[in-house]
């Protein structure tokens, strides 16, 4: 991948060589091939379906989001609603809310496309949380290290993350980047893979406090905030696509390490992240309902250490 400047992710400047990144594998071309794609999935740990969604339908669901965007004040009223340039005065970064009684993102991430898809790869039916992720990524935000286990292993492990951009996400305006060979690293990531957020020590006063009382976590989820030492330590290189586009999305599992690079640019990036898994399968909990109970302190979970 050819990278002309530096890229940035919590503020540290990614080694861009090409044994530190490289461009993610396209499984475009074995879509109709469930077999083949189970075979990538466990070799790469990924899959990347780049042009899966109609322009159409993804476009939709970005008008929806930047219209909200724009009614609160968090664009810049200078530029074309669409653009999502966001307010010079304005920082956003997580925003679930976002896609909260919002049927243009519904219809995306568990529209008949998704569920086809996610129904052939694990050869079954399936279902899926019913919380969405949203995050609309103002200049200088991106996301920590981490795997998405500690957030959400309660029910099966086997559970997929999809990633989806909601426009065009150039290296500068940041994006999913995931560390290659990650999830076969997970002896090495025994402990850290162990760790539920929403878990606290009964007989350790402080956690109480800090998660059952004030509905905080036992951990701060990620595993580090440096990714480049992080690649140091486990090995292989930073993952990424030259740009993401409207109707592309990634899906991964529970054990692959992955952030985000940080955005650079006065844009703000839109994305969702949702998850798979087998209808057969136990569910967790804090994520399934009209109004899943999430990290709220409905979620905690008590336990001696």
């Amino acid at each position: 991948m050819n990278v002309t400047f530096p890229l940035l992710s919590c503020g540290h400047e990614i080694d861009s060589s090409p044994e530190a990144f490289g461009e993610i594998r396209s499984s475009a071309d074995c879509l109709e091939r469930p077999d083949e794609l189970r075979q990538r999935l466990a070799v790469d740990g990924y899959l990347y379906v780049p042009g899966f969604f109609s322009r159409d339908l993804i476009l939709a669901a970005r008008a929806s989001v930047t219209a909200r965007l724009a009614a609160e004040g968090s664009l810049d009223p200078a530029f074309p609603v669409m653009d999502a340039i966001g307010h010079p005065d304005k920082t956003s970064g997580y925003r679930g809310d976002l896609a909260v009684g919002n049927p243009e993102v519904a219809r995306v991430v568990y529209g008949p496309e998704l569920v086809a898809f996610y129904t052939a790869l694990f050869g079954e039916p399936v279902r899926h949380f019913d919380y969405t992720w949203f995050r609309a990524m103002s200049r200088g935000q991106g996301s920590t290290p981490h795997c998405d286990l500690v957030y959400m292993g309660r029910g099966t492990h086997q559970l997929l993350t999809c990633w989806i951009p909601y426009g065009d996400v150039p290296l500068e305006v940041g994006g999913v980047m995931l560390l290659e060979d990650s999830h076969k690293k997970s002896e090495r990531l025994r402990h850290y893979l162990e760790i539920d957020v929403d878990s606290y020590c009964e007989n350790r006063p402080r956690e109480v406090e800090r998660v059952k009382n004030q509905g905080g976590w036992s951990h701060p989820g990620f595993l580090t905030k440096n990714p480049v030492s992080l690649r140091e330590k486990l090995g292989g290189r930073w993952l990424t696509a030259p740009e993401w586009r409207i109707g592309d999305f990634i899906t991964f599992g529970m054990s692959l390490v992955h952030g985000s690079l940080d955005n650079q640019t006065a844009r703000v990036r839109l994305s969702s992240d949702t998850r798979y898994q087998r209808a057969s399968e136990p569910i967790d909990e804090r994520w399934i309902g009209a109004n899943p109970i999430a990290n709220t302190r409905a979620g905690k979970r008590g336990r001696v250490c």
